[in-house]
């Protein structure tokens, strides 16, 4: 019998609701038990000394006394991996610091990768002399998960920026023609997967001097019917060609090691105008995994690379 086999770790999930409904699956459930791993609900609300023990712990849960509580343990208990940092996690919460990690990568394959030109603004109001180009994609500058900070409008003129009724203050990020298809990359540790997602359709000079000022939606997917509906869509995003396997793995490697983040998924898309030239518009702490195909079995894996102790798996102490 194999050492995965006799050997059972304990694993611990600080999550909300709506998350565990989302990722705690009995698929999930059964792959990990059958490996040798335990996942036991974390009760935020209780001290995290008396629900020892745990070999690892991870978490998305926005109650501040949690953080506290998480950061004492810590401190008290080096021995318990912890993933990962809040201090670390803080800065996606921010569509501004989210993306500076994007300019310290150095890629060698022959393929590029930047993010679009964007600037915070305090108000719709606020004299904005930025040097962007319409349309842009106006996003609240706070990313916590709630819903406020998906409400996102692509804006078209300056008489559209004037009427946004977004939350204050917010991001402008310029649009970037990308062929209506959006690579999304889920990264757990050293597993990387890139699936194909439908995006806001490309917009033409032409389509620019007649559209309305401004389009809200939640989601970069969330799109009028009449640019993507029926089986147009699904085609296109059948043709669309995947990023190189080897291009994706090495912005997720590096990305992973500037955020010291082990779970994160970031949105990508093919700038159109540059041959080979990819831009970050997005990333995000601890994504909707079971969207992945074979989630459980790349989560199962991430978790047995730490509880294991392997190598290349980010530690607290980095």
């Amino acid at each position: 019998m194999s050492e995965e086999s006799t050997t059972r770790y304990r694993i611990g999930y600080a999550l909300a609701p709506k998350k565990v409904k989302s990722f705690i699956q009995p698929s999930l459930l059964n792959l990990t038990k059958e490996r040798g791993i335990d996942l036991f609900p974390v009760q935020t609300t209780k001290p995290l000394t008396d629900q020892f023990p745990f070999d690892c712990i991870i978490h998305k849960s926005p109650d501040p006394e949690w953080r506290n509580q998480l950061e004492q343990l810590i401190h008290q208990n080096p021995n318990v991996v912890v993933i990962d940092l809040p201090e670390e996690i803080e800065r996606l919460h921010n569509r501004v610091t989210m993306l500076q990690a994007v300019d310290q990568l150095e890629i060698s394959n022959g393929f590029s990768v930047g993010v679009p030109k964007q600037v915070s603004v305090e108000n719709p109001q606020s004299p904005i002399d930025c040097g962007l180009s319409f349309p842009v994609i106006a996003k609240p500058l706070v990313a916590n998960g709630s819903a406020g900070s998906h409400q996102m409008s692509l804006v078209f003129n300056e008489e559209g920026l004037r009427g946004l009724k977004l939350r204050q203050p917010f991001v402008l990020q310029e649009f970037v023609n990308h062929g209506g298809v959006i690579f999304k990359v889920y990264v757990a540790g050293r597993h990387v997967q890139c699936v194909k997602r439908r995006s806001l359709p490309d917009i033409s000079v032409e389509k620019l001097g007649v559209s309305e000022n401004s389009v809200s939606f939640s989601q970069i997917s969330n799109v009028t019917a009449e640019d993507r509906s029926g089986d147009g869509v699904e085609k296109l995003i059948e043709a669309a060609e995947l990023p190189p396997s080897g291009f994706v793995t090495e912005v997720a490697s590096q990305l992973r090691e500037a955020l010291k983040l082990n779970l994160f998924n970031f949105d990508m898309i093919r700038d159109s105008s540059v041959e080979g030239r990819h831009l970050v518009i997005d990333i995000n702490y601890f994504p909707g995994y079971a969207k992945m195909p074979c989630y459980e079995t790349i989560l199962t894996d991430f978790f047995l690379d730490v509880v294991q102790k392997k190598p290349d798996v980010i530690s607290k102490d980095c």
